[in-house]
Formats: C-alpha cells, sequence, structure tokens
C-alpha cells in the first residue's frame, strides 16, 4: 500500500515540472503527462485491492466470499494495468512497443491465474505460477527501466532522444531495429530461464526445509487463535494463583 502511495505522488507531484499534474494555464491534463496518469492509475487500482483485502481479511466472515472477492478485486487491477499496457499513449513502436508486449504476456498470466484462483482456491499450482509471474512482472518493469530510461543501455545502432520531456530509444536504420528487437526477445528468454530456475528451486529448499507443515491462515484467524491462547494462560495463571494463596490457609 505504502508503494502505491508512493508512487502515485511521484507520478503526479514530485516527478512533473511544476509538482502537479495539469496544465497551469487551463488546467487540462497536457499530453506529455497522460504516461503520469496513466502509470498512477494502475497503482491506484492496485491499492484499491490492497486496502479492501486487508478490509475483508479482518471483518469477513466468510472465508470463500472473502476468497471470491479478494481475487476479483485482483483480478480487476490486473486487468486495468493489461489496458493501460495496452492502450499506453507512448509509441508503441520499436524496441519500447517491443518491451511492453512482453510486459503485457506477463500480465495476461497474471490475469488469468488470478481468475483461476477463484474457482480453485486451494491449488498450488495456480498459486505457484500467480506468485511467479507477478515476480517476473516486476523484475521485468525494473528491467525496462533501466534500459529504455538509462542513458548508455541502448542497443548497438540505436540512441536515447529527447522528444518533448520525455526519452525515447530510436534506432538509426531497420536493421539496428530488428537487431534491438530481437536481443529484447532474447533478454526476455533469459529472464524466463532465470525466474524458473530461481522459483523451482526456491521450492525444493521449502520443501525439504518444512514439508507439508505449513499452512495459511489468515490474519483474522492468527489473532483469535492468539487472543485465544492468552485467555487460556490467563485463566491458568489465576488458577495457579488462586491455589498458591490458598495453600497456606490450608496450612
Amino acid at each position: 500500500m505504502a508503494s502505491c502511495i508512493i508512487f502515485i505522488a511521484m507520478e503526479l507531484f514530485i516527478a512533473p515540472l511544476h509538482h502537479q499534474p495539469f496544465d497551469p494555464n487551463d488546467g487540462t491534463i497536457p499530453s506529455n503527462h497522460l504516461h503520469n496518469f496513466e502509470h498512477s492509475s494502475m497503482a491506484l487500482s492496485f491499492l484499491v485491492y490492497a486496502t479492501f483485502a486487508m478490509i475483508l481479511d479482518r471483518k469477513s466472515t466468510s472465508t470463500k466470499s472473502q476468497n471470491e472477492i479478494t481475487h476479483l478485486l485482483a483480478a480487476i487491477a490486473f486487468a486495468q494495468q493489461f489496458l493501460l499496457i495496452h492502450l499506453h499513449s507512448r509509441d508503441h513502436m520499436g524496441i519500447e512497443g517491443q518491451y511492453h508486449y512482453l510486459l503485457q504476456v506477463l500480465i495476461s498470466i497474471c490475469f488469468v491465474t488470478t481468475l483461476m484462483g477463484i474457482g480453485y482456491p486451494m491449488s498450488f499450482l495456480v498459486s505457484f505460477v500467480r506468485s511467479v509471474s507477478i515476480t517476473f512482472q516486476g523484475l521485468w518493469l525494473m528491467f525496462m527501466g533501466l534500459m529504455l530510461f538509462t542513458p548508455g543501455f541502448e542497443p548497438k545502432g540505436c540512441f536515447t532522444k529527447l522528444e518533448g520531456d520525455q526519452y525515447v530509444v530510436k534506432c538509426s536504420d531497420e536493421k539496428a531495429l530488428h537487431r534491438a528487437v530481437s536481443l529484447v526477445n532474447l533478454q526476455f528468454s533469459w529472464f524466463l530461464i532465470g525466474v524458473t530456475v530461481f522459483a523451482v528451486s526456491f521450492y525444493l529448499i521449502m520443501a525439504i526445509s518444512y514439508g507439508e507443515k505449513v499452512k495459511y491462515v489468515s490474519l483474522m484467524m492468527k489473532e483469535e487463535h492468539y487472543r485465544e491462547d492468552g485467555l487460556k494462560n490467563l485463566h491458568v495463571e489465576s488458577q495457579c494463583q488462586k491455589i498458591t494463596t490458598g495453600m497456606p490457609e490450608q496450612i
């Protein structure tokens, strides 16, 4: 939740030149700030999901309905993210478009597995694939930021050009563009291999260490369990105190 709020603040109030995303003359949204609203809208949808997920976990009395609504909210967030990336105001051509296209593949997997979580809440494989795809998406987003907006990381034959107040990666000719797009595909495949190796290795380590002993428990159930244990301990202590104080009187 905090990261979503910080991200929204960065996009709308910190990054813009005037520290606000609107045109200072007429209050409209400038075309060069459309992407700020798109990015912040994605973060806002996940903030809504996280907020209601916490509320449902603490207040909901039905575990089944809580699971279904929580997964539905997450699916809505991923759906909005997919649409905003697919209909992004920035140019979808060239190397940036290829990065965005592969990002949409990851978002689609997150969306589908989240919806599947409604019908198969106890499926380990569905949860595992969703978790890995979310991790992959985060890594790919960070890698995109590094490759697209950091000078010196452009592929051979490409360069960073300032258009308006945004930096874009352009290639000198069709051959350089084709090579750059092919490199993006290779990078994605290497990331896929690396994430797969990490995920399966992590699973094996956890399986060897804990086996089937770990169970998922909601925050509300965990708090109630601790509260009940505390009351039991308090009851036992009070009984022991009564017995201890009563012994001298009997003597």
